[in-house]
């Protein structure tokens, strides 16, 4: 019991920094939220791609009344496209509560639910990684908010452990060439799902420093997160190696908020002394003994929650590792629980493309003329030049960078796609850049297969392209991007 109570003491060296955490946190999900807003309607609202209300239907008709809580989300009360609008804003408006540490916990709690209830809804486009990781991380939050113990301090160790070290451990297991054989970042910067400019100029590097890269890659995704769990020197060297890491990824790709919110799991691998060096005074709060306080049920929730993420997340990163099933017994409650945003294994990029294929549809009102449908930000015309958006996410053109590979989970939703478009629904249309038939309908539609690769700089300085394609012919009679 000693040994319980001080796992659920207070961390004294780390008020300031969860302190910071939390606001940086409240940032994060705003962001999120704040992404989401305009693209639900489209992705999931009834005259979206896939309807949440179809989901619901169809669950409530195969789980009864069990499927409330099988599908957690709060659209159960009610699924019209203002719904999905209300819980965006609300998740907008409960971050900035949290930013202001205004009803901390309550905010925190509320922010969970509400990204929940999205992740659900939004099915297929909001089944990322990045998605369980803030789900896991807000989770966690709601006890960090309340005290900062060394318990939960643990917790978060061990999530930023399993994010880094499992994402390197999957490159191994995966068996992918040009993992072993170094040479993936010859084709990461060109193949990856939405590039921007950094990552032209990137791809334009000696072949050593690509390769120092991927070694550099493996080193801290395989080496430095075994650091996490060492005295404070090596911890401060996990956070600052992985940051470094975060940063040049950001700075060569767009990957919505997962970069970010790594960066915010190393700021727990720090402690006041370190916080309080580069925070302004001017920003630091005036943190008292008494908000340490915390009673014997806020503890015991915390242990209970412990000792959940603990099992489901072992017994998951086990599965992982082994490649063995769990017997039904543990795999039923373990996937259940998933649902619920805990105890996710995490996998970046385990294998790598070498070579980018782009579907370019278009419609034609007489089977003669076609017309190009412009997305706003994945690649279309060779001419323009890739945006950097990071934070926010475009769940739809990210989705269309897995059609290619031919995967059968994106038939369905492409299928969707397509009929929508045929059908021309706004909702949808609003999705892309450019609608060619804007107050009309195409009589027909078709996806043609490019293959893309980044100019080099003599020939951007010809052509000023940051792109060159060649036509490989229409999807889906094309054979499957591998992997």
């Amino acid at each position: 019991m000693r040994g319980l109570g001080t796992l659920t003491g207070v961390a004294e060296s780390h008020r300031l920094t969860a302190w910071l955490f939390l606001r940086l946190l409240a940032l994060i999900y705003f962001a999120a939220f704040l992404s989401l807003g305009g693209q639900l309607a489209g992705l999931v609202g009834s005259g979206g791609i896939l309807p949440v209300a179809e989901l619901l239907d169809r669950a409530r008709e195969a789980l009864g009344s069990s499927a409330w809580w099988r599908l957690p989300t709060l659209l159960w009360i009610n699924t019209s496209d203002w719904s999905l609008y209300l819980l965006a804003a609300a998740g907008c408006g409960f971050s900035l509560l949290l930013l202001f540490a205004v009803r901390q916990t309550l905010a925190l709690v509320a922010l969970f639910v509400l990204y929940l209830s999205l992740h659900t809804a939004g099915q297929v486009f909001l089944n990322f990684q990045w998605d369980y990781l803030l789900l896991e991380t807000g989770f966690l939050a709601i006890f960090l908010g309340r005290v900062p113990s060394r318990l939960v301090l643990l917790l978060f160790h061990w999530l930023l452990f399993r994010l880094r070290f499992l994402s390197g451990l999957s490159k191994l297991l995966s068996g992918d060439p040009s993992w072993s054989g170094l040479t993936a970042l010859n084709y990461y910067f060109e193949t990856q799902p939405l590039p921007h400019m950094g990552a032209w100029y990137a791809h334009q590097l000696p072949e050593w420093v690509l390769q120092s890269g991927v070694v550099f890659t493996l080193f801290v995704e395989l080496i430095v997160p075994f650091f996490i769990f060492l005295p404070r020197h090596f911890r401060w060297f996990a956070a600052g190696a992985t940051v470094v890491m975060q940063l040049c990824i950001i700075a060569t790709s767009n990957h919505n908020f997962i970069n970010l919110l790594t960066i915010l799991l190393c700021l727990l691998l720090l402690d006041d002394g370190v916080v309080s060096k580069v925070l302004p005074d001017r920003l630091s709060p005036r943190l008292t003994p008494s908000e340490g306080s915390t009673g014997p049920v806020a503890r015991a929730s915390l242990v209970v929650a412990a000792l959940i993420t603990l099992s489901v997340s072992g017994l998951s990163t086990w599965t992982m590792i082994s490649g063995q099933r769990l017997p039904r017994s543990l795999a039923v409650p373990v996937a259940l629980l998933q649902r619920y945003g805990i105890g996710h294994v995490y996998h970046v990029f385990p294998t790598m493309q070498t070579e980018r294929h782009e579907l370019v549809i278009e419609g034609s009102s007489d089977g003669v003329i076609w017309k190009p449908y412009v997305f706003r930000y994945k690649p279309g015309s060779v001419e323009r030049t890739p945006q950097f958006i990071v934070p926010h996410q475009p769940r739809l053109d990210w989705m269309m960078w897995f059609v290619p590979a031919h995967m059968p989970e994106s038939a369905n939703w492409f299928n969707r796609f397509m009929t929508r478009l045929w059908e021309g629904a706004p909702a949808v249309t609003d999705l892309l850049d450019s609608n060619p038939f804007e107050g009309s309908r195409p009589r027909y539609l078709r996806a043609l297969v490019y293959r893309y690769a980044f100019t080099d700089r003599r020939e951007r300085e010809q052509t000023g392209n940051p792109w060159r394609r060649r036509y490989l012919g229409v999807f889906p009679e094309v054979p499957p991007r591998r992997p």
